[in-house]
């Protein structure tokens, strides 16, 4: 007779702060390094995460979620597993410029797409419900190979409200009180059936 296997347990932090990031500029897809701040945020990520009992590390196979993976893990010396499915939002052609230009150039086209809650599509991008089934089905894998696990997942924070959002029955809508907290963990669970939240917000990096 078949047993289910263990529950995998799941924390989410986004990458620490890039250069990009300083100047609010998007980035999507595309990359850039961590600013001194945020280097100096990741490896104190580090020895604050060493409380918790991880066994390894998935990222994101971007530049900026790959460099904060490795200051954390300067620390924590766990394996590092890479996937390319919990990549940010792919912004198309606004990745590369500053939010503030797409506000003043692409006025009318932001604030429809902004209603459009999950929909939202970025021209030449794609929308959150996409990020949002990539990711899970990056999450289900993970547990399928490491059932039972405490994991550290290095991602973004498209992919961390798609996800928050969902389990959360949020409509991806302005008027939506903020959930999520910079500079915290939140804790998942993956069991043989689906994913659930554990704790919000917890423990600030």
């Amino acid at each position: 007779m078949m047993t289910n296997s263990q529950p995998t347990t799941f924390g989410l932090i986004r990458h620490a702060t890039t250069l990009w990031n300083e100047k609010k500029i998007i980035q999507g897809q595309q990359d850039s390094p961590l600013s001194e701040t945020g280097q100096q945020m990741a490896a104190d990520w580090g020895r604050r995460l060493a409380s918790f009992p991880w066994q390894r590390i998935v990222c994101s196979d971007l530049g900026r979620t790959r460099e904060t993976t490795e200051l954390i893990n300067q620390t924590l010396k766990l394996p590092v597993c890479p996937d390319k499915r919990l990549r940010e939002q792919d912004w198309g052609e606004w990745s590369g410029i500053s939010l503030a230009e797409v506000k003043q150039t692409h006025k009318e086209l932001l604030q429809t797409m902004v209603r459009s809650g999950w929909l939202f599509k970025p021209p030449g991008g794609e929308s959150r419900k996409q990020v949002l089934k990539r990711s899970l089905t990056a999450l289900q894998e993970t547990h399928t190979s490491w059932p039972g696990e405490s994991i550290l997942v290095v991602c973004h924070e498209g992919v961390i409200k798609c996800l928050l959002y969902h389990l959360t029955d949020r409509k991806f809508l302005p008027e939506e009180p903020p959930l999520i907290k910079r500079n915290h963990l939140n804790l998942l669970e993956h069991d043989d059936k689906k994913l659930y939240l554990k704790v919000l917000n917890y423990n600030p990096l």
